[in-house]
């Protein structure tokens, strides 16, 4: 049996941030699951960077089945999480059973990739105090408040921890968490 990852989003979340690290961890091997708040039909957006614009633009994206709902997360389960970013991570780190998933696998040292607005989620359960981190760039002050040191970088490994800014940085976070799971949580 191959070993389980968990992938913890909900509806406005970037589509590529969910949709790359789901098909390449699978290629890696890995059974991935996908919980949201409950287990629906989510609807992701694509987020993208329009000429005279001071932010980033946001479309509808692919729609995608959660397997199932964070109430029914076993965390004992999984040997990895992945927090994609987007809108979601706003909304989804005052689900208070998400906030037990994600805190059980940091406390039990099982790696962590986030992404984009993914670290907002993870400094609601205080795990980012003391880490390197990196974030979508306008996160940078919201890094610091959590007690991180921010590095704008395309990735960053701290510890089990691995995070990205964007989906352009996706080559270098993927390798840098693949490379964290060879060592930490390989495929059975």
């Amino acid at each position: 049996m191959a070993a389980k990852i968990l992938i913890v989003t909900g509806d406005a979340a970037e589509s590529l941030e969910v949709l790359y690290p789901y098909q390449r961890l699978r290629e890696e091997g890995y059974e991935v699951h996908v919980a949201a708040p409950t287990a629906k039909k989510l609807q992701f957006v694509v987020h993208d960077f329009v000429d005279g614009f001071d932010t980033y633009t946001e479309k509808p994206g692919y729609t995608w089945p959660a397997d199932l709902a964070f109430s029914d997360v076993d965390p004992g389960q999984y040997v990895a999480l992945v927090i994609p970013g987007g809108r979601a991570p706003e909304y989804l780190r005052n689900d208070p059973e998400l906030r037990k998933v994600t805190k059980a696998f940091f406390d039990a040292d099982k790696p962590v990739a986030q992404i984009c607005h993914g670290p907002l989620l993870t400094a609601a359960v205080g795990a980012l105090n003391g880490r390197r981190v990196t974030a979508y760039p306008a996160l940078e002050p919201d890094m610091w408040a959590a007690g991180a040191a921010f590095q704008d970088s395309e990735a960053v490994v701290d510890g089990v921890l691995v995070s990205a800014r964007a989906w352009p940085d996706h080559s270098a976070w993927m390798r840098a968490f693949i490379s964290v799971l060879r060592a930490k949580a390989p495929v059975q």
